[in-house]
């Protein structure tokens, strides 16, 4: 008898130890496991594996799911990997945030500006990507890399011509100090002050001579010796 009620003592106790473990490790456990299912997500994002995506998102998945390291979204994530097909289920997902940011600010309508990437940029417009926004924008990326096309067709939908990063670097600033002359004209066609200044005192003149980028850095010049004239 005593031996029986010291086994169901010791039976119980071993019942309540095991809970007690189960209930004081199930957070790590979750979180582990969570984790990984994050992991599994943003790698199917990378290779295009739309399957695992549309899997995860028809059993409501976050579609809007974010990396660690950066903050991009999977939909920004597709960007980076040219990963088309994922980008294509995304791009029209009901509950797809087209203007979620990562930790560095960016969107995926900038990211594919900064990657010379003008369909993308143009689809993401047409899904309703908003072009305008504060600090860096779409339009000062495809400045500074260059790509006049994708300039033309952020301008032609109403973004902002002399919009300021943090520190007030316009558009026109980082084309002149880039060398970019073709969207240096544009931008000033289009009606972008030469005469701003960021947070350092610098015009878009002032840049193209830091850089040592002679014909814009003239080119500059003349236009402000021009508007001088007109001045007095």
């Amino acid at each position: 008898m005593c031996q029986f009620q010291l086994t169901s003592q010791f039976r119980q106790c071993s019942r309540l130890t095991i809970w007690f473990v189960l209930f004081l490790f199930s957070p790590v456990i979750w979180a582990q496991s969570s984790s990984s299912g994050a992991d599994k997500i943003i790698r199917a994002a990378r290779f295009d594996d739309l399957r695992t995506i549309k899997q995860f998102a028809e059993h409501d998945g976050d579609v809007n799911l974010a990396e660690r390291d950066r903050g991009e979204t999977l939909l920004m994530i597709s960007v980076r990997e040219q990963s088309q097909k994922v980008f294509d289920y995304l791009l029209t997902h009901p509950k797809i945030q087209l203007d979620q940011r990562a930790k560095n600010g960016d969107t995926a309508i900038m990211l594919a500006a900064y990657l010379e990437q003008k369909e993308t940029v143009q689809r993401l417009i047409e899904a309703g990507a908003q072009v305008n926004q504060t600090g860096w924008t779409a339009l000062h990326y495809a400045a500074v890399v260059g790509r006049l096309d994708i300039v033309e067709m952020l301008i032609a939908r109403f973004a902002y011509i002399d919009a300021e990063t943090p520190n007030k670097t316009t558009p026109l600033m980082l084309a002149a100090r880039r060398g970019e002359m073709n969207v240096v004209k544009f931008l000033i066609a289009e009606g972008a002050d030469i005469s701003l200044k960021n947070m350092l005192g610098w015009t878009a003149y002032d840049f193209a001579v830091e850089s040592e980028r002679r014909d814009i850095a003239s080119f500059l010049q003349e236009l402000m010796q021009e508007k001088a004239k007109e001045r007095k």
